[in-house]
């Protein structure tokens, strides 16, 4: 959850920064740079739960396999 927490805060930071320069406004920087992480922070969290998931599945098979060798 703290590297969740991290990319959340360093996303926030970056999509204020590049909404402000591309538009000037700290208003709409803010709005974008609360709104967008905020979705990105969720998506990635799910998308971890996956990729886990794929990762069992991938060491589930390599070990089956192994014991079909043996």
């Amino acid at each position: 959850m703290r590297k969740t927490i991290s990319f959340a805060i360093l996303h926030f930071s970056v999509a204020f920064s590049v909404t402000y320069l591309l538009t000037g406004s700290v208003i709409l920087g803010g709005a974008i740079a609360l709104l967008e992480p905020a979705v990105n922070t969720v998506v990635f969290y799910f998308h971890e739960r996956v990729w886990k998931r794929i990762e069992q599945k991938q060491q589930q098979a390599a070990a089956q396999t192994k014991l079909m060798l043996v």
